[in-house]
């Protein structure tokens, strides 16, 4: 009989066509002293309700006052600094929106305080810039900022995560399928077991991060179709390393027959494997735990080239090039997407083939940007 797998789903499995999100600091697994080169990470799309509810493409609004081809003034609500990908999503928009690119960018990294992100856009609003970029905290009440950025006419762009609000009310939205995520890694999961029984353990994100609450759908959609497969419990990590860590030492106490861990971004599982260590429970291609993670980033990827992780599900972080462009058309008063699809791409450890995943090597991971 296979090994025990403990699934942790940590932050973005996309596979093929799929796509996907946090902390400065890379800490690996207490165990492992010598982490990966660093870098690398998640993003997410609307969710599949507010895709659907988004016209073909939005109206391009009058050209702001920079079209002229003065400097062109961004501001970016950012969700906060919880994880790898977040940083590397951050100093993406940074180098895109530079002054040598002809941008004056307003950068606020709002800590994941969702009240804190509202005044934070609204101080735009008042300050008059060409354009906002919101990466929501939460996917619930933006209605009232978004009407008042509106009435002012400046565009909004709703990125890497989804709002619940009507769509009128902002420009346009760009990011990967979360939900796409969630079901490629249980088809993943799926595919791997091969008829074996599951008892899950999740480890969820932020809660209401439209991040969290797509990759919970996916997820879930692939477990209701295997009867011999159960949730026994799932818990928000808060995308950190030491949520990862808490929620992971919490169900280890509390469940001794579990073979699954899903962690929604790959902090989460780096803390998950700190807290696996200490309780002397092995891991990974040869141990009796199999890890699958969300984001790839460079480190989750060099832990899925050891074979610690088993999948590993990426959330690309790149996404200020896909903002630009929207905000280049902008400029030149054409019609924009409602949507656009960041695509990304799952890996799988060495040794192991699948249909939705990538086998591993240094190859690949060298040739990472991020």
């Amino acid at each position: 009989m296979k090994k025990k797998v403990v699934s942790l789903l940590v932050a973005a499995m996309t596979v093929a066509s799929l796509t996907a999100c946090g902390n400065s600091g890379s800490d690996a697994p207490a165990a492992n002293q010598e982490p990966a080169p660093a870098e690398k990470q998640e993003a997410e799309p609307a969710p599949a309700e507010s895709q659907a509810e988004a016209p073909a493409e939005s109206q391009a609004e009058a050209p702001a006052p920079a079209a002229d081809g003065g400097t062109i003034s961004v501001g970016f609500a950012q969700v906060g600094h919880e994880s790898d990908w977040r940083a590397a999503n951050t100093k993406n928009y940074q180098d895109t929106f530079s002054a040598a690119n002809g941008y004056e960018l307003s950068f606020v990294d709002c800590d994941n305080d969702h009240a804190v992100q509202i005044e934070t856009v609204r101080g735009f609003i008042e300050q008059e810039l060409d354009y906002i970029c919101i990466a929501p905290i939460q996917s619930a009440g933006w209605d009232t900022v978004l009407q008042e950025a509106k009435d002012a006419g400046i565009p909004v762009l709703i990125v890497d995560r989804a709002v619940d609000a009507d769509p009128s009310l902002y420009t346009t939205a760009l990011g990967c399928d979360m939900v796409a995520e969630g079901e490629a890694a249980g088809n993943w999961l799926a595919e791997y077991l091969n008829g074996e029984d599951a008892n899950i353990l999740v480890i969820e994100g932020s809660v209401g991060a439209s991040a969290t609450l797509g990759r919970t759908e996916g997820f879930n959609n692939i477990v209701s179709q295997n009867s011999n497969w159960k949730v026994l419990d799932s818990q928000s990590g808060d995308f950190t390393q030491a949520g990862g860590q808490e929620v992971m030492e919490s169900f280890i106490k509390s469940y001794s027959d579990f073979n699954v861990v899903v962690c929604q971004n790959d902090n989460e599982a780096y803390g998950a494997m700190d807290a696996m260590d200490a309780a002397g429970i092995t891991y990974g291609v040869d141990g009796d735990v199999t890890i699958i993670s969300f984001d790839a980033t460079h480190d989750g990827l060099q832990y899925t080239l050891d074979g610690k992780i088993t999948c590993n599900v990426e959330c690309n972080p790149l996404q200020a090039g896909f903002a630009e462009d929207v905000i280049k058309k902008l400029q030149a008063g054409e019609a924009v997407d409602a949507w656009t699809l960041v695509v990304d791409e799952a890996f799988v450890a060495p040794g192991i083939t699948s249909k939705y995943a990538v086998t591993m090597s240094q190859e690949v991971l060298d040739g990472r940007a991020y």
